[in-house]
């Protein structure tokens, strides 16, 4: 069975839809077209990779690529900062590269050195902040040129190890380890490319894997539908679940933390700019928490002071008791709120962590198999 018919064969309830309107049925012939020519590029391009025209560099020690295939998270930085803390567990020197989306800037730039000094987000992104954060002594370094990157981290840190953050479209550099990261409640990005869904190349790319990490696997409708697709897609290829698991609940402001089981009962507002806001608010609905409503955001919003005056306002009228976020969110929020936004209910951050459920010792061989045994 070809890819497209895999995806085909496996029904999510959240893919289906009502019948489309006239302009909807004109809007998305335009988007077919589009992304028809977005294919045509991307094949031409994995061409020259595979035919040799494009060459790819390497850097002198091994590095393992974290990415997916779909535009928007599907859990790369918690297994980012999981695969850290395990080289770190051994005695290793990981550093991570990253590109920095959303940053304000150019070239290479430190997020985070092995001092744990901090850049400011508008500088490295969001997603480097929040690795910082988690991993103090891990060097950060963000740069849309990979390989400049880890070149400058392996000059300025002792460094036996990167980690190659949502690198997985970016073939340039050599990898030793591919591990591609698949939401399992959105595995597909609607099963279309470039714009007309959210694929950034076709499915069968995950063949190129080492491994498939299924992050949410806990909220998957149908986990061996899913699990089947993934083999016929890519068969052979090591399938790892894992999922979300809460870890701490703190305050924005101040960062006090609060034990998780606050949420139960409670009316919450959910504030998030992320890619799936929906398994956040089944997260905190099955913390005990009454997701009363919810207030999205555009992907790495950057938040702004009437942002946090239009979550007041939402948060009274739905009667919120509190207003819950993402972590990466936490990032880009303001320190200091207007006085509208000081009147909403607290605002607490909750973090997860990503959890291996099933195929943890296949994960550690592969990684012991790129260097990733303990130093000596």
């Amino acid at each position: 069975m070809n890819p497209g018919a895999a995806i085909r064969s496996y029904s999510l309830n959240s893919m289906r839809s009502e019948a489309p309107t006239p302009g909807q049925r004109a809007w998305r012939i335009v988007l077919t077209m589009a992304a028809a020519g977005y294919r045509t590029g991307v094949a031409v391009r994995a061409w020259t990779f595979a035919s040799g025209l494009r060459g790819v560099r390497r850097l002198p020690c091994p590095v393992i690529c974290v990415g997916n295939l779909t535009v928007g998270g599907s859990g790369k930085t918690p297994c980012t900062i999981a695969l850290a803390q395990w080289f770190q567990a051994r005695g290793r020197y990981p550093g991570i590269l990253l590109r920095g989306y959303g940053r304000h800037g150019s070239g290479v730039t430190v997020a985070a050195d092995a001092r744990a000094d901090h850049a400011r987000w508008e500088a490295v992104g969001d997603e480097a902040m929040l690795l910082a954060r988690h991993l103090p002594g891990v060097p950060v370094v963000v740069g849309a040129n990979r390989f400049q990157a880890g070149m400058e981290a392996l000059r300025r840190f002792r460094l036996d190890v990167l980690l190659l953050d949502d690198g997985f479209q970016h073939r340039q550099l050599h990898r030793d380890l591919d591990l591609a990261m698949v939401d399992a409640t959105d595995p597909f990005g609607g099963g279309r490319l470039l714009p007309r869904g959210r694929l950034r190349e076709p499915v069968s790319s995950l063949g190129r894997a080492h491994a498939i990490i299924l992050s949410r696997s806990d909220q998957a409708s149908d986990l061996p539908g899913l699990r089947r697709c993934l083999e016929r897609i890519a068969p052979g290829v090591v399938q790892i679940l894992t999922r979300h698991r809460p870890s701490r609940l703190t305050e924005l402001e101040g960062g006090e933390e609060r034990p998780l089981s606050s949420l139960q009962g409670r009316r919450l507002l959910a504030v998030s700019g992320i890619a799936n806001p929906a398994a956040f608010h089944r997260t905190l609905t099955a913390l005990g928490g009454v997701v009363a409503g919810a207030a999205a955001f555009p992907d790495h919003h950057p938040y702004a002071p009437a942002d946090l005056s239009q979550v007041a306002r939402a948060a009274h009228e739905v009667r919120a008791e509190l207003v819950v976020t993402t972590e990466k969110d936490a990032v880009r929020m303001p320190v200091a709120p207007t006085p509208e936004a000081a009147s909403a209910p607290p605002i607490r951050v909750l973090e997860v962590e990503l959890e291996v459920t099933e195929g943890t010792d296949s994960l550690e061989r592969l990684l012991m198999g790129c260097g990733g045994g303990t130093r000596g």
